[in-house]
C-alpha cells in the first residue's frame, strides 16, 4: 500500500514547495505593506503551510482517485463490447448530471457543460493497469497536468495580487462567469503564449527531475484495501470543511499578512460558497422592528415626510422648493477613478489630470465621498438604487431585481428619457438586464452604427472618446424629441489592459498613468464637444467613479481605497464650491435630485447631503463579505459569523487602530442599515408601486438643517476626513 500511494507523497512535497515559493513572491510584491517583522513572516509561512496542507486534501483528489481506481494487474475493460457499454453508461450519467443540475439550481447547459471534464477523467481509468506501461504513462501524464495546473494557478495569483492585492476572492469567482472577457483581457494585457510555454517547460522539468519518486509498484493490492485509504481521506476532507474556514487564517491585524497566510485555491472556493450570503443567517441582527425604527430615524431630513405610519415602510415624499429644474443630466461613472489621482487630493502620480483638476474649481466639488464597494456593479448599484451594498452578489446580479424604484424611474416620472450608455457589451455583470428592467433604455457596444468611426477598442469596450460620441448622438436625438434626457454613462478605458488611441496624451499606452491621462483628456473633449450643442447650457454633468483603482490595504476595509471624487458641473446653474460633508456614494442620487429641486417619492437610503446635519453624515464602504459603516471618525465593520469590529481609520494611509471603547449606537445603526436593506430587497419591498407615481407637490419652504453639536473629545481621534 505504501508503494501504491507513494506518488501522493511526491505530489504533497511539490505542492508545498510551490506554495512557499508563491507566498515568498507575493510577500516581495507587497513591499512596505508587510513590515520587516519576523512574527509576520512566521504567521505568513507557518499558518500558510497549514492552509496549503488543508487545501492539499482537495487538490490531491484527482491523483487519489487514479491510485484508487486503476487496477493492479489486469484492466477492468479490455474488449470493444465492454468499451461500448462503458462509454454509453458514462454518457448517460453525464446527461443525467446535467439534468439534475438544471432541476436543482436551474443551471443552463451552456453554463455547466465543463462538468464533462470529470467524466473524461474517469473514462480511461478502468482500461489502465497500474503495474503495466499504460498505467505508469497515465500516472505521469496526470502528474504533469497537475503540476502545470499548479503553476498556472500560481501565475494567476501573482497577476491577481498585482491588480487587487489579495488572494483569489469573490472578484475571481465573478470573473470566472465571463470567461471570454477575462481570457481576452489577460491575452491583451500579458504575453500569455510565452507564459504558458514557460510553465509547460517548467512542469516537464519538475517531472523529469523527480520521476524517480513516481516509480511505484503494486504488489497486487485489493480494491477494498485501497478503499480504506480513500475513506480516511474523505473523512479528513469533510472534517476540514467544519474545522477550517476562509477566515481561520486571519490571526493578525495586518490584512496583507492574513492574505499571505491563506491559500488561493481554498480562498476561491470559499468565496464561491459566499456568493449568496444571506444577511440574517451570517451577520449580526437586532429585532427587525428596532432596525426599521433606527433606519427611519436616520432617514429623517427637513425635506422628507414618511407617507405612512407603517413602521416597515421607508417611503418618503421628498419636497423641494419650486420650480423644478428640468435640466438634462449626464452622469458619468468613470472606471477606477480613485481620488488620489486628483491634484486636489494630493496626487502622487504627477500632472495626469489637468482638465479634471481645473474642473474642480468650476464645479460643485465634493471632498469626502466614499464608494460603496470595490467592483463596478457596486458603484452602479449605489448610483441607481441608492442602497447599502448587499453581502455576496450585488443586486444587479440577483434574481427578482426588476421594476424597483430607481433613479432612472424617478427621472422617467418627470418626463425624461433615461438611458444607460456603456462602451462594452452590457450582458457583462448582468448590466443590460438590470437597467432595462428598472427604467433605463440600453445603449451599449451593439448599438454603435457601422458608419461611426472607432478610434480604439479592447475586450472591455470602445475607447472613451467613441463612447462619448455615441452618447452625444443619443443626447441629440432625445433633444430633437423635445424631451430632457438623463444619461448614465459607464466608461471602460481606465481598466487593464489600459489601451487607448495614440496621440491623445504623452503618457505611455498600456499603463495606468496613460489610461488616467486619457480618461482626463476624453472627458474634457466630451464637454468641449457638448459645448457646441444647443442644450449645453441646460445640461448638468455629474462625474464620479464606480470604485477606486485598488482595494488592497493593511486593514480589512482600508478607507483610503474607497475615497472617490465627485464633480457636478453646470456653470449656468450651480456656482462653484467645495462641499466638506462626509458622504457615501449612495447619497449622490438624492443630492443630485435635491440640486434640481425635484419633489418625488423615494425609498432611497441616500439623503441629500445639503439637508443633513454633521451627525447624520455616513458612508457604507464594503467588500463582498465585510460590511462597513463610516460615521465621522469611526468605522464599524460587520463580518460573517455575526462578528463586529470598530476602528479609527486613518483616512490618508488606510491603516486602522482599534477604538478604546465601542460606540454601541454606531454598531446598532450599521446593523440596522444593512439588515433593513437586505430585508426590503428579500421581501420585494423595493419594487415600484402604483402610488410611487403620485405627483408630489413642491414645498413652499424647507427648514434649514439643525446645526451640529460641539465635537466631543472622543471624536478627536487619529485620521481625518
Amino acid at each position: 500500500m505504501r508503494e501504491r500511494f507513494r506518488p501522493l507523497w511526491w505530489f504533497a512535497i511539490v505542492y508545498v514547495l510551490l506554495g512557499a515559493i508563491t507566498r515568498a513572491a507575493l510577500l516581495v510584491m507587497t513591499g512596505k505593506g508587510v513590515p520587516a517583522n519576523p512574527l509576520y513572516w512566521l504567521v505568513a509561512f507557518g499558518v500558510g503551510l497549514c492552509s496549503d496542507l488543508v487545501t492539499f486534501l482537495y487538490v490531491a483528489w484527482p491523483l487519489l482517485l487514479f491510485l484508487w481506481i486503476v487496477p493492479s494487474r489486469r484492466p477492468l475493460i479490455s474488449t470493444a463490447r465492454q468499451w461500448v457499454v462503458y462509454a454509453i453508461a458514462m454518457a448517460a450519467l453525464y446527461a443525467l448530471t446535467l439534468a439534475l443540475l438544471h432541476l436543482t439550481i436551474h443551471a443552463q447547459v451552456h453554463d455547466v457543460w465543463p462538468v464533462i471534464l470529470v467524466f473524461l477523467f474517469f473514462l480511461p481509468l478502468p482500461a489502465l493497469c497500474y503495474d503495466a506501461r499504460s498505467g505508469q504513462r497515465g500516472l505521469r501524464l496526470l502528474c504533469l497536468i497537475l503540476i502545470f495546473g499548479l503553476l498556472f494557478v500560481a501565475a494567476s495569483e501573482l497577476v491577481f495580487w498585482q491588480e487587487f492585492g489579495v488572494r483569489f476572492n469573490f472578484i475571481a469567482v465573478d470573473y470566472l462567469v465571463y470567461t471570454t472577457e477575462v481570457v481576452d483581457n489577460i491575452r491583451e494585457s500579458y504575453p500569455l503564449g510565452r507564459w504558458i510555454t514557460i510553465m509547460a517547460i517548467v512542469a516537464i522539468a519538475i517531472l523529469l527531475l523527480s520521476r524517480g519518486y513516481l516509480r511505484a509498484r503494486d504488489s497486487n493490492t485489493r480494491f477494498w484495501q485501497r478503499t480504506r485509504v480513500v475513506a480516511v481521506w474523505f473523512v479528513l476532507t469533510v472534517v476540514s470543511l467544519f474545522v477550517f474556514t476562509s477566515s481561520s487564517k486571519d490571526v493578525t491585524s495586518n490584512t496583507y499578512v492574513n492574505e499571505l497566510a491563506g491559500n488561493g485555491i481554498y480562498q476561491f472556493f470559499g468565496a464561491f460558497r459566499s456568493s449568496h450570503l444571506d444577511y440574517d443567517r451570517f451577520y449580526r441582527t437586532i429585532p427587525i422592528d428596532e432596525a426599521f425604527t433606527r433606519v427611519r430615524t436616520m432617514l429623517k431630513t427637513p425635506d422628507a415626510t414618511f407617507v405612512s405610519n407603517d413602521p416597515h415602510d421607508i417611503t418618503r415624499e421628498i419636497r423641494n422648493p419650486a420650480p423644478e429644474k428640468h435640466l438634462n443630466v449626464v452622469l458619468i461613472s468613470v472606471e477606477s477613478l480613485s481620488a488620489d489621482f486628483i491634484k486636489a487630493f494630493g496626487s502622487s502620480h504627477g500632472d495626469i489630470t489637468p482638465n479634471l483638476d481645473a474642473l474642480a474649481d468650476q464645479s460643485v466639488f465634493f471632498d469626502h465621498l466614499y464608494a460603496n464597494g470595490t467592483r463596478t456593479v457596486r458603484g452602479l448599484e449605489a448610483l441607481s438604487m441608492s442602497i447599502p451594498p448587499t453581502p455576496g452578489d450585488s443586486i444587479l446580479k440577483q434574481s427578482h431585481n426588476e421594476d424597483m424604484l430607481s433613479l432612472g424611474q424617478i427621472f422617467d416620472q418627470h418626463g425624461y428619457v433615461s438611458q444607460f450608455v456603456y462602451g462594452g457589451y452590457g450582458y457583462f455583470d448582468n448590466m443590460n438586464y438590470f437597467f432595462s428592467h428598472n427604467g433605463y433604455q440600453i445603449v451599449d457596444r451593439s448599438s454603435i452604427p457601422k458608419s461611426m468611426p472607432i478610434h480604439g477598442q479592447n475586450v472591455w469596450g470602445v475607447a472613451d472618446e467613441d463612447l462619448y460620441t455615441l452618447a452625444l448622438s443619443q443626447m441629440d436625438a432625445i433633444h430633437a424629441q423635445g424631451k430632457p434626457f438623463f444619461l448614465h454613462i459607464m466608461t471602460t478605458s481606465n481598466h487593464r489592459p489600459f489601451t487607448f488611441p495614440d496621440g491623445r496624451v504623452k503618457q505611455r499606452n498600456g499603463t495606468r498613468e496613460g489610461a488616467i491621462a486619457y480618461t482626463d483628456w476624453s472627458i474634457a473633449d466630451f464637454i468641449n464637444r457638448a459645448r457646441s450643442k444647443p442644450y449645453f447650457d441646460d445640461t448638468v454633468f455629474v462625474i464620479t467613479a464606480d470604485h477606486c483603482a485598488s482595494s488592497a490595504g493593511r486593514s480589512s476595509v482600508p478607507i483610503d481605497r474607497y475615497h472617490i471624487p465627485l464633480w457636478i458641473y453646470a456653470p449656468k446653474h450651480f456656482a462653484p464650491k467645495h462641499v466638506e460633508q462626509q458622504m457615501g456614494q449612495l447619497d449622490i442620487p438624492a443630492t443630485l435630485l435635491g440640486m434640481l429641486d425635484f419633489s418625488y417619492r423615494s425609498r432611497f437610503f441616500g439623503r441629500d447631503v445639503f439637508q443633513i446635519t454633521p451627525e447624520q453624515e455616513r458612508a457604507f464602504p464594503a467588500t463582498y463579505e465585510k460590511l462597513g459603516y463610516l460615521h465621522g471618525k469611526r468605522l464599524t465593520i460587520l463580518d460573517p459569523q455575526r462578528k463586529t469590529e470598530q476602528v479609527f481609520p486613518n483616512f490618508e494611509t488606510g491603516d486602522a487602530t482599534p477604538v478604546p471603547s465601542v460606540d454601541q449606537n454606531d454598531v446598532d445603526d450599521a446593523t440596522a442599515s444593512y439588515q433593513v436593506a437586505s430585508y426590503l430587497f428579500k421581501h420585494g419591498m423595493l419594487a415600484r408601486t402604483a402610488a410611487d407615481a403620485t405627483p408630489v407637490a413642491p414645498a413652499t419652504s424647507i427648514a434649514p438643517a439643525p446645526q451640529p453639536a460641539p465635537a466631543t473629545s472622543a471624536e478627536a481621534q487619529p485620521g481625518s476626513h
